[in-house]
């Protein structure tokens, strides 16, 4: 009799490749930005100074950091469906496992939208209760052509 996680394995394996789906959106406020740069200290002008921002900076306005921008991979992400119920049948908890590759395309402007476009990458056990997964996360922008960040997430999934 297969494990919980190796009866999750194969329906994943079944979704490599594929798009899991798109979250909701979400706006991402100056307060917000200010309280990342409080947390990081990274103070940096084109975060914190909308009049500099206005005046120096490419973009006319201030842009949240990239690492913002990355951190809220797992709060949108919560908003994507999940693929199939089953797979997730007997599962303990999730863990955060890393991170493989990750870029910044386009900057996050203040008060813009964002939300994740997700798509399974790999899946594969690890041990007979352990799947990783890796998903590359495509964080959009409303309205511009280039994502905010893409990254590739690495996750443990522990099964009873």
């Amino acid at each position: 009799m297969a494990s919980n996680a190796e009866a999750a394995l194969e329906i994943f394996q079944q979704q490599v490749g594929k798009e899991e789906g798109v979250g909701e959106w979400f706006e991402v406020k100056q307060d917000q930005i200010n309280q990342f740069a409080d947390a990081t200290l990274d103070h940096q002008f084109i975060h914190i100074d909308p009049e500099k921002s206005a005046q120096l900076s490419p973009y006319k306005v201030t842009i949240a950091h990239g690492f913002l921008t990355l951190s809220m991979v797992v709060h949108l992400g919560g908003s994507v469906p999940r693929m199939d119920p089953k797979a997730y049948a007997g599962m303990v908890m999730g863990v955060n496992y890393g991170l493989d590759k990750v870029r910044f395309p386009s900057p996050v402007k203040v008060n813009s939208r964002i939300r994740a476009r997700r798509e399974l990458v790999l899946a594969e056990l690890k041990n007979p209760t352990t799947i990783q997964t890796k998903q590359r996360v495509t964080i959009e922008i409303e309205g511009e052509p280039k994502p905010g960040c893409v990254a590739e997430t690495l996750t443990r999934l522990i099964y009873s």
